[in-house]
């Protein structure tokens, strides 16, 4: 794997890549100590939540069912697969989403909230603690402050349309249902306890808070994450089906949980967040699905001084 990516680096012009991409720490590298065994345990919980914390949790029944490595693949590790790299190098810090200052604590809660539609762990529970320290140990070779080549979700080029829900369903029926079947509601381990392929929509998807219910979000992740068996640097989705496929996705029903502290400051909302109010006169639907250039450009536009 490490061949094809090095020949990757070398001879592939995508766009995806402009440095070398992040690479996690070895997972044989972790101490054989106490603090080894709260890492390791981290790292379980975030492959295998729902074994400890879903429906039929081991320790407790906060969660949906979903694992957090089905929204930060390979156990938060995957370059563009929405990875850990950059969470401890730069929390504590400030986001518009809270209005505040948040911790690395705040952030996971956060996730299990909202993509795993649940209820927060205590901040002085093992499992807060374990996952804490897997973050830490991830990020551990990242400088303070920095972020590294391949942290996150790729952003998609914008389109100059809307995204087509009726398209995006074509896509998915041709490309997503053999593993999220054909009514989104994943495939569910012999166990029962898990999802090999987590459920897209439906009572146990993430609910309308979750980072991925916001369209670049989840078209980015699907672009280059998408099928499973592909990979970031040999895409299988056009741009257009990224943006199509995600806006069949979030159209479909979910849980609705509401946040209504969630930006304090209206005028520093994304481009797609997809609920009111404003700073503009744009309709919550093109703040949905688009198109988000005239969006952007007006908000570019209304930071500019004034003569």
């Amino acid at each position: 794997m490490r061949y094809l990516v090095l020949i990757f680096l070398l001879g592939c012009s995508s766009p995806t890549v402009k440095n070398n991409l992040w690479h996690s720490p070895d997972t044989s590298t972790i101490p054989h100590s106490p603090e080894g065994a709260l890492i390791r345990y981290g790292r379980e919980l975030i492959a295998n939540t729902s074994l400890y914390l879903g429906p039929k949790g081991k320790i407790a029944t906060i969660s949906n069912g979903m694992n957090c490595q089905n929204c930060h693949l390979d156990a938060g590790t995957r370059p563009w697969g929405n990875n850990y790299s950059a969470v401890f190098s730069t929390y504590p810090k400030f986001r518009d989403r809270s209005g505040s200052i948040e911790s690395i604590y705040k952030r996971i809660n956060d996730c299990i909230q909202r993509s795993l539609d649940g209820q927060p762990l205590d901040t002085t529970s093992r499992e807060m603690q374990a996952i804490y320290a897997y973050i830490k140990w991830l990020g551990k070779d990242v400088p303070k402050g920095s972020r590294p080549s391949g942290v996150g979700i790729y952003d998609v080029p914008y389109s100059d349309r809307a995204a087509d829900t009726l398209k995006g369903g074509l896509v998915y029926t041709n490309k997503c249902a053999r593993c999220h079947g054909p009514q989104g509601a994943g495939m569910l381990h012999q166990d029962s306890c898990s999802y090999i392929y987590p459920p897209l929509w439906g009572p146990h998807s993430y609910n309308t808070g979750a980072g991925l219910f916001r369209l670049s979000r989840l078209a980015g992740y699907v672009k280059y994450n998408m099928p499973f068996d592909s990979a970031h640097f040999t895409p299988q989705l056009t741009d257009a089906e990224a943006w199509d496929v995600a806006a069949y996705i979030n159209s479909r029903p979910r849980p609705q949980k509401a946040f209504p502290v969630d930006w304090p400051d209206i005028s520093r909302k994304p481009f797609d967040q997809p609920f009111g109010p404003y700073a503009d006169s744009f309709p919550e639907s093109q703040h949905k699905y688009g198109p988000f250039g005239p969006i952007k450009a007006a908000a570019a536009a209304r930071k500019r001084p004034s003569h």
